[in-house]
C-alpha cells in the first residue's frame, strides 16, 4: 500500500524536475539572445567617424542632420570618445552609438 502512496509523489517530483529543465533552457536561450544583442559589432562592421558620409552617420541611433554635420566638421578624431570631449555629442547619444563606431587613424 505504501508504494501506491509514493507514486503521486514520484510523478510530482519528475514533473518538477523536467519542468525546471525546460525553464532553464528557455532562460539560457533568452540570455544568449541578450548577449548577442549587447555584444559590440565586429571591427569590419564598425563605422569610421573620420571617413563616414553624412548619410551613414545619420543611420546611427540618435544621430540626425545636426549631429552628423557636427561630427563631420569636428574631424579628424584620434579616439571616438572625443565626440563627447569636444562637445560634439551629449554622453547619452554617444552611449547609444559607441559600440557601432571607431576612429581609425591614417
Amino acid at each position: 500500500m505504501k508504494l501506491f502512496r509514493l507514486i503521486p509523489v514520484a510523478i510530482v517530483a519528475l514533473s518538477l524536475a523536467f519542468g525546471q529543465g525546460a525553464a532553464k533552457k528557455a532562460a539560457d536561450a533568452k540570455t544568449a539572445v541578450k548577449s548577442a544583442a549587447a555584444a559590440p559589432a565586429k571591427a569590419a562592421d564598425l563605422l569610421d567617424i573620420n571617413t563616414a558620409s553624412v548619410d551613414s552617420l545619420k543611420a546611427l541611433p540618435g544621430i540626425g542632420d545636426a549631429y552628423s554635420g557636427k561630427i563631420v566638421k569636428g574631424r579628424p578624431y584620434k579616439r571616438k570618445d572625443e565626440l563627447v570631449q569636444k562637445s560634439i555629442l551629449p554622453q547619452a547619444t554617444y552611449d547609444k552609438i559607441k559600440d557601432l563606431i571607431v576612429a581609425k587613424q591614417k
